[in-house]
């Protein structure tokens, strides 16, 4: 087992997984998950830019993690940066800032990349379980960004679009400044045209017609897998390959958009960041399920950190191999 750390750094949260991982047999162990809510893509879909205060949240969170990492003695470290720092014109300054904190270089990926790692952290254990059926459709909601993936062991197709619960909020459900609560049907039909135009752009690329399972990654789908359970509080352990119907997501993502910001940040299972954003991330999953006609959507908590964490294992092994 290698002892690595991994952090994704998204358009809304960043994260930190520290892992014993033995890239052999698959089999990973956590030492360490936590996710801290910076909003590093407030505003860059207007500005092209990297707000200051942005940039001290996700820095505050570079600090507190770079002590888990040293408490847990992590041998390698590997920071994978996402859609806001790919788009924004001052990533030169994120990257400085980084590298200062955590003596390591964020790699700011491509959308194929960050496709083939969640791709890897979602499907590694699900391979052999006779009651889902290959080929994988893995789709990882973002905060700027949703990444398609359609694979067997390895991906086949993969395309990432720019459509994801922040962009979607900001672009349309925010009215001078504040989150419209609720959105009028004018402002819903526009981001679902929205959202549409994003997954003819997938089709292009990656045949999400001949997936036989649909895998949902990150915060917006398993918010609904708590919200599908009514959970009384957040539980990773209940969520992780939860299967919601499409008719809970529907009746859902309804409730969700048509209800105030005080209702959504009653439901106990709700992080704090999610409340305005929950809405637009559930219908894009929603408008998913219908395009490709899927009867279900199984809930993966396991997504790029965790393959971001093998490919670090299987990095640490091969160098050792070579020396």
């Amino acid at each position: 087992m290698t002892r690595v750390a991994a952090i994704d750094c998204g358009t809304n949260s960043i994260r930190l997984l520290v892992a014993d991982v033995d890239p052999g047999t698959g089999e990973l162990v956590d030492l360490d998950r936590r996710m801290t809510i910076v909003r590093l893509g407030q505003g860059v879909d207007r500005t092209g830019r990297l707000a200051p205060e942005a940039l001290e949240r996700t820095f505050a969170a570079c600090r507190d993690y770079a002590a888990i990492i040293k408490e847990h003695g992590a041998e390698r470290l590997r920071f994978v940066a996402t859609s806001a720092s790919r788009d924004a014109e001052n990533r030169d300054e994120f990257v400085r800032g980084v590298m200062d904190i955590l003596g390591v270089e964020p790699e700011v990926v491509t959308g194929d990349q960050e496709a083939e790692f969640s791709f890897t952290g979602a499907t590694k254990e699900l391979v052999g379980r006779e009651d889902l059926h290959r080929p994988y459709l893995v789709v990882d909601i973002g905060g700027g960004s949703t990444e398609f993936v359609v694979g067997e062991e390895r991906v086949r197709a993969a395309r990432s679009v720019d459509v994801g619960c922040v962009r979607m909020t900001e672009r349309h459900l925010v009215r001078d400044g504040v989150v419209c609560d609720p959105p009028s049907a004018e402002r819903i039909a526009a981001m679902r045209a929205d959202i549409e135009a994003a997954l003819d752009l997938a089709e292009e690329t990656v045949p999400l017609r001949e997936a036989k399972t649909l895998v949902g990654l990150a915060g917006s789908v398993t918010t609904i897998s708590a919200i599908a359970q009514d959970l009384p509080e957040y539980d990773s352990a209940r969520i992780h390959h939860s299967r919601i119907t499409h008719d809970r997501v529907r009746r859902i993502t309804e409730w969700l958009l048509h209800s105030t910001h005080a209702e959504r940040a009653a439901v106990p299972s709700m992080h704090p960041g999610r409340v305005d954003v929950i809405a637009a991330g559930a219908l894009v999953l929603l408008a998913i399920m219908e395009r490709i006609g899927a009867e279900e959507v199984v809930v993966s908590e396991h997504d790029i950190l965790d393959g971001i964490a093998f490919q670090v294992a299987e990095d640490a092994e091969a160098g050792r191999r070579s020396d």
